[in-house]
């Protein structure tokens, strides 16, 4: 939420008033599944909120620093459930997409500061260490393996590079090659 948010940014730049952040990776998600038909407008809301009030609370005063300094990264954190979906996943997806949405159009706006923005989609990354996972899991990635975090964050690295420039509004796809293969129930 927005007092959250200016609770955690207010401290650090009015301490730092003549620092600005350089790099931004907006990392925030929640699910609430369930059937648009029967999904409480608490749980909708809430998704929407954490994905895209989220991102708009804390770029908006980090933003500042960036376009006085005339450069700056900004990474947004989608998922590949922004162009393939589940059943009863109609939140998420939407939230997703309206990251992916953002992220283009503030590309633009944001271009002649110097300031990139990108999204990176990831697929299925699994954060406890693969405990729990079946080698079928694994298996079905064209990649051999479910993801890491840090294949993630390898590329936030990349994309916050200076020399990479010429990257700008684009969203990259990170899933062990899931979203190009076609599967279909034998």
């Amino acid at each position: 939420d927005r007092e959250a948010a200016e609770r955690a940014l207010g401290g650090w730049l009015e301490a730092h008033p003549d620092e600005a952040v350089e790099v931004l990776v907006n990392n925030a998600g929640i699910r609430r599944d369930g059937l648009l038909l029967w999904m409480p407008h608490e749980d909708w809301y809430g998704v929407l909120r954490t994905h895209l009030d989220g991102f708009f609370h804390v770029t908006q005063p980090l933003l500042k620093g960036m376009l006085v300094r005339k450069y700056g990264r900004i990474i947004n954190i989608a998922s590949t459930r922004y162009l393939m979906s589940e059943p009863g996943s109609e939140g998420y997806a939407a939230s997703k997409g309206g990251i992916r949405s953002l992220t283009h159009a503030l590309a633009l706006s944001l271009a002649p500061l110097h300031v990139t923005v990108n999204s990176i989609a990831p697929g299925w990354i699994e954060h406890a260490n693969y405990e729990g996972l079946c080698p079928e899991d694994h298996a079905q990635h064209p990649s051999g393996r479910v993801g890491r975090p840090e294949d993630i964050a390898r590329l936030c690295l990349f994309l916050c590079a200076e020399a990479n420039d010429f990257i700008d509004g684009e969203n990259i796809t990170v899933d062990g090659g899931m979203t190009r293969k076609m599967i279909y129930v034998e």
